[in-house]
């Protein structure tokens, strides 16, 4: 009952606002959640001084500032989805080179595109359908509250954008065959259960990242495509697309993670306060027996 009133009195009504309204109410939330309740202020801080121990406090302290801005931002963009038109969201997340895909989509190949929580990815993927031939698809985590599960999964998905669960990424790979697709991995997600996993330096800290899209690339064959996320100013994202890797199966086993994950290393070193520092990327620790990744081994 108080997910559907939250939803049906607050969240909904908010939604149809103008984002320029919406932005008021971000700089407020800034001023609660940083200023005021320095929510996972402690997890953004470490991950920030963990990952630039050549920064100094200060220089910390205002990528910190920053991402907070953003982060609320993020939030609220969050809310207008569940209302936006499909006009305003395309002016607002546009692909800027949309005939990456469409190349290879007139090939007749499918395409995985390896991303990370980086700047707006949500309203990216949600629109992406239509600037592209291929049929999109999602990646989630189900929620652990059935109603906004499903009233998030429909506003992501009011343009295209098949969510497909987490835990049946296989059948739906299955299930898409008949279909060109192109199927979006977060690839900075902490793996918590996964046995196999890619160890790896990551912004200055080993770290283990999931195999999902080098696993399901080189089992298809399908090029994986990164996807470049930059804010140019605020509500507005522009998506650049990169070919990584056209031939996964001639890869070696590791190549496309570590490759990925370099990427958006870089992405995050130049421009670090639009990355999610508020999630503990760090919390899984290397064991007895994981080894970090070294080029040219055929072992992860």
């Amino acid at each position: 009952m108080l997910s559907r009133l939250l939803y049906y009195i607050v969240l909904k009504p908010l939604s149809f606002l103008p984002l320029g309204a919406l932005y008021g109410f971000s700089d407020f939330l800034n001023l609660v959640l940083y200023k005021a309740f320095k929510y996972r202020q402690k997890v953004v801080r470490d991950n920030l001084i963990n990952s630039f121990p050549g920064k100094s406090t200060a220089e910390i302290e205002e990528i910190e500032r920053k991402f907070y801005h953003h982060f609320c931002d993020l939030i609220v963009e969050s809310i207008k989805l569940f209302s936006i038109s499909e006009k305003e969201l395309k002016k607002r997340a546009t692909v800027l080179n949309p005939d990456v895909l469409n190349a290879l989509f007139d090939q007749g190949k499918s395409t995985i595109i390896s991303a990370g929580h980086y700047n707006n990815w949500e309203m990216g993927s949600a629109i992406l359908s239509r600037f592209i031939k291929h049929h999109v698809v999602g990646i989630y985590a189900p929620m652990s509250n059935p109603f906004f599960n499903d009233k998030f999964l429909k506003s992501r998905g009011r343009f295209g954008l098949e969510m497909l669960n987490k835990n049946a990424v296989k059948e739906g790979f299955e299930k898409n065959k008949h279909l060109q697709t192109t199927t979006l991995f977060a690839t900075d997600q902490s793996p918590t259960h996964s046995k196999i996993v890619h160890w790896t330096t990551f912004l200055n800290q080993p770290t283990a990242v999931l195999l999902g899209s080098e696993r399901f690339a080189r089992e298809y064959d399908f090029p994986v495509i990164y996807s470049y996320i930059s804010k140019p100013k605020r509500g507005y994202y522009e998506i650049e697309l990169k070919v990584m890797e056209p031939n996964p199966v001639s890869t070696k086993v590791g190549e496309i993670t570590e490759n990925h994950t370099r990427w958006l290393e870089k992405q995050i070193e130049a421009a670090p306060e639009f990355w999610l520092w508020t999630h503990k990327r760090w919390k899984r620790k290397m064991k007895e027996g994981d080894v970090l990744y070294k080029a040219g081994s055929d072992t992860i």
